[in-house]
C-alpha cells in the first residue's frame, strides 16, 4: 500500500493523484508566490537602503516633450532671433570704367543694422564707396531704395536712410567694456542675399588690435566667429544683445582661420552722429601735402625724418603762418612727428580751431610754425 502511494506522487496517470494531490500544487505555487514577492520588496527595501547609506544619487532625467528631451535655448537663439531682424543686406550698382567696352555697371553686396526708428542704418564704407544706385534688403525680403546720407573713408564707416516703417532697431552696447573670451555673434550676409542674415558664434579674440588696411590703421575688435565677403557692415553682438562692434576685415591667407576683426561701437558712434547730424565727419587739418621722409632718404639726403612737404594749401593753416614746400614738418607740439601717420594721429587729438605750434626743418634751419587749425574739406 505505501509503495503504491509513492509510485502514483510521480506519475500524473495515476487516478489517486489526481484526486489527492491537486490541492498540494495549489499550496505550493502559492507559497511559490508569496516568496517571490516578498523577495522583491525585500530587495528593493534593501537596495534603496543600501543606495541611501552609500551616498548614491539618482539620475536627473530632463523632462520629455513631444517625444524629445527638453534643453535650455543657447544665448545665440535669443541674439539672433532679437538682432536679426535689424539686420539688412546692402546691394550697390556702380559705374567703372572698362577698357574695351567703356563704362559698365558692377554690382556689390555687403551688409548694415538699423540704429533708428526712422530708418537710419549703419554700414562701412568700403560697402558704398563708389555707388550710383542703393538698395536695402530687409528682413521680410523686402527691397526698397536707400539715401546715402554721408560716409568718412578714415574709419570706413558709412550711414544710410530709408524711409519704410516700422523698423527693428539694433541696440548699441559700450565696446570698452568688453573682455576677452566672452560671447561674440556676427550676424549678415556672407555672399550676397543669398545667405541673408547667416549667424555665426564666437568669442571675443583680442581687443584693441591695431590693423593696417589700404594704408590706414585701425584699431579693432578681433574674433573668431566667421566673417566672410558681404559681411562688412553687419553687427558683432555680446550675449546681452547689443552691437560691440561693427564687422568689417578678415585675414584672407592659406593657413589662418578665425582672424576676423570688427570697429569697436564706442569709436564709431561719435563718428555716426556726426555724419548723421551733417553729412560728413569733421576733422583738423594744416592744409598740407606731403610724403614721409624715412630713415633710408634721412641718412641718403641729409635731411631729417619727418614729412616732406609738397604742397601747401592757398588760404589753410600753414599758408598763412609762412610754410612752404620743401620743409620737412618734424613735430607739433613738442611732439616728433617722423611720418604722415604720426602726423594725422597728433591732428585728431585736436578740434578745429585749436592753436598748435609746428616744429619744421628747412635747409637745415629749424624754425616753429603757430597756426590755428581749420575744418579738412570733405
Amino acid at each position: 500500500m505505501n509503495e503504491k502511494k509513492g509510485f502514483s506522487a510521480f506519475y500524473p496517470e495515476s487516478q489517486t493523484r489526481t484526486v489527492q494531490q491537486k490541492p498540494k500544487y495549489v499550496i505550493i505555487v502559492t507559497l511559490m508566490l508569496i516568496s517571490v514577492l516578498i523577495g522583491g520588496l525585500a530587495g528593493g527595501y534593501a537596495g534603496a537602503a543600501l543606495a541611501k547609506d552609500e551616498g548614491v544619487q539618482t539620475a536627473n532625467i530632463s523632462p520629455v516633450i513631444n517625444g524629445a528631451s527638453y534643453i535650455d535655448p543657447s544665448p545665440v537663439v535669443n541674439i539672433a532671433e532679437a538682432v536679426g531682424q535689424a539686420v539688412v543686406g546692402i546691394t550697390t550698382k556702380a559705374q567703372v570704367a572698362d577698357f574695351f567696352s567703356g563704362l559698365r555697371t558692377v554690382e556689390k553686396s555687403g551688409s548694415g543694422f538699423i540704429i533708428s526708428p526712422d530708418g537710419y542704418i549703419v554700414t562701412n564704407n568700403h560697402v558704398v564707396d563708389g555707388a550710383s544706385e542703393l538698395m536695402v534688403s530687409l528682413s521680410d525680403d523686402k527691397m526698397v531704395p536707400a539715401k546715402l546720407i554721408g560716409r568718412d573713408e578714415q574709419t570706413d564707416l558709412a550711414v544710410l536712410k530709408i524711409d519704410t516703417k516700422p523698423l527693428t532697431v539694433a541696440r548699441l552696447g559700450d565696446s570698452e567694456k568688453i573682455k576677452v573670451g566672452e560671447l561674440a555673434v556676427a550676424i549678415g550676409n556672407p555672399l550676397g542675399n543669398q545667405f541673408a542674415r547667416t549667424v555665426t558664434a564666437g568669442v571675443v579674440s583680442a581687443i584693441n588690435r591695431t590693423m593696417e588696411v589700404q594704408d590706414r590703421e585701425f584699431t579693432l575688435i578681433q574674433t573668431d566667429a566667421a566673417i566672410s565677403p558681404g559681411n562688412s557692415g553687419g553687427p558683432l553682438v555680446n550675449a546681452r544683445g547689443e552691437v560691440i562692434g561693427i564687422n568689417t576685415v578678415k585675414v584672407a591667407q592659406e593657413g589662418v582661420e578665425g582672424l576676423g576683426f570688427a570697429i569697436p561701437i564706442t569709436d564709431a558712434k561719435p563718428i555716426i552722429d556726426q555724419i548723421i547730424k551733417q553729412g560728413f565727419v569733421s576733422r583738423p587739418m594744416i592744409g598740407i601735402g606731403g610724403v614721409d621722409v624715412t630713415k633710408g632718404v634721412s641718412d641718403q639726403y641729409g635731411i631729417p625724418e619727418g614729412v616732406y612737404i609738397r604742397q601747401v594749401f592757398s588760404g589753410g593753416p600753414a599758408f598763412l603762418s609762412g610754410m612752404k614746400p620743401g620743409d620737412v614738418i618734424t613735430g607739433i607740439d613738442g611732439q616728433s612727428v617722423k611720418s604722415i601717420k604720426d602726423l594725422t594721429s597728433l591732428l585728431e587729438k585736436h578740434k578745429v580751431g585749436d592753436a598748435v605750434s609746428v616744429k619744421a626743418d628747412r635747409d637745415g634751419k629749424s624754425m616753429t610754425f603757430n597756426m590755428k587749425l581749420m575744418e579738412k574739406k570733405q
